[in-house]
């Protein structure tokens, strides 16, 4: 995808130029050292999908790009130490190489610096913009916090599993469209329309998240194996697991989601239920539902179909990634 190695250079390009040589180096070095390590960088180069795709200009849409992915980074310097994580993109966590200190600090630096990036907005988009961004970073929060609760919470209906990561994962995507379509001056309709798309997009890839967590290469993954199980997350494998298991196989995991532990019976217990109830054939369905209904957000924008191509073909790749 051509389309998408050009938004990378210059979402990387504008990274490089703004690489923090701010002192102390103990708070800087930490951010610079998760910004520089990457990843995809899918959600900046929402934002200025979003702003071409309603003829925008994307030199105002860089800032921003950039606040949503330093926004997204302190997000992950603070939920890899919430998961006690060792590794994020196949690299040690911050936390594990310079502590938790440093790693809460750097964070909220990084977050700090986000709002920054906006400022060079013109004031009406500038106040649609941050809007958008506090309420996200709230929901995200809200999400976060279910998250947590869903671990010790016995009761969990897939209702409850939808909301969460629709907060945690799915209104971040939304966001970076919308912010990259005002940032375009789209109207509201269609500014509603590509964050909605966004949010199914971003509920599928949370799915997919889920399911390569127990079914995906750990060296591709770049994650702990299982490391969902381990932390008793109720995701949409346990819950599906659940829905279709005998009522010995639910108490088997009732009995290990009631344990901390990462011994390898209770990975292996929990896999081989996972694996009778077919949760990786019904995940994989879910994913595609979800991708659906966001499509269809896609076809009501009124735009040339050409422009939209590249909306469907990200869809389509991050929805059949294997890391």
């Amino acid at each position: 995808m051509e389309f998408l190695d050009r938004y990378q250079q210059i979402v990387g390009e504008a990274i490089n130029k703004y690489t923090f040589k701010d002192k102390p180096t103990e708070l800087y070095e930490p951010m610079n050292y998760i910004i520089s390590h990457g990843g995809k960088r899918l959600r900046p180069i929402m934002v200025l999908m979003a702003c071409d795709l309603f003829g925008g200009d994307l030199k105002q849409a860089i800032k921003p790009a950039l606040a949503i992915e330093f926004f997204h980074n302190f997000t992950l310097i603070h939920d890899d130490i919430m998961d006690e994580a060792p590794l994020r993109r196949n690299k040690p966590t911050i936390h594990t190489l310079h502590g938790i200190n440093v790693g809460i600090l750097s964070g909220d630096g990084l977050m700090l610096k986000a709002y920054k990036f906006f400022e060079d907005l013109e004031p009406e988009i500038f106040k649609a913009c941050i809007r958008i961004f506090t309420h996200t970073g709230l929901l995200l929060c809200e999400g976060q916090q279910y998250d947590i609760n869903f671990e010790t919470q016995e009761n969990v209906t897939f209702d409850d599993y939808i909301r969460m990561i629709t907060y945690k994962t799915g209104v971040l995507s939304a966001s970076s469209f919308e912010i990259g379509a005002l940032i375009a001056r789209a109207d509201f309709k269609d500014a509603k329309a590509i964050f909605n798309f966004g949010k199914h997009i971003g509920i599928a890839f949370q799915i997919m998240d889920d399911y390569l967590d127990v079914f995906g290469d750990q060296a591709q993954f770049g994650k702990k194996h299982a490391g969902d199980i381990y932390e008793n997350k109720k995701t949409v494998l346990y819950l599906l697991a659940r829905e279709h298991a005998t009522d010995e196989e639910r108490k088997e995991l009732d009995y290990w989601y009631s344990k901390k532990t990462d011994n390898i019976d209770k990975i292996y217990g929990v896999e081989k239920i996972f694996r009778r109830t077919k949760v990786d054939e019904k995940a994989l369905r879910l994913i595609e539902k979800h991708n659906e209904i966001g499509q269809s957000y896609l076809k009501k924008i009124d735009i040339p179909e050409e422009k939209k191509k590249p909306f469907i073909e990200l869809a389509n790749y991050l929805l059949r990634r294997e890391s």
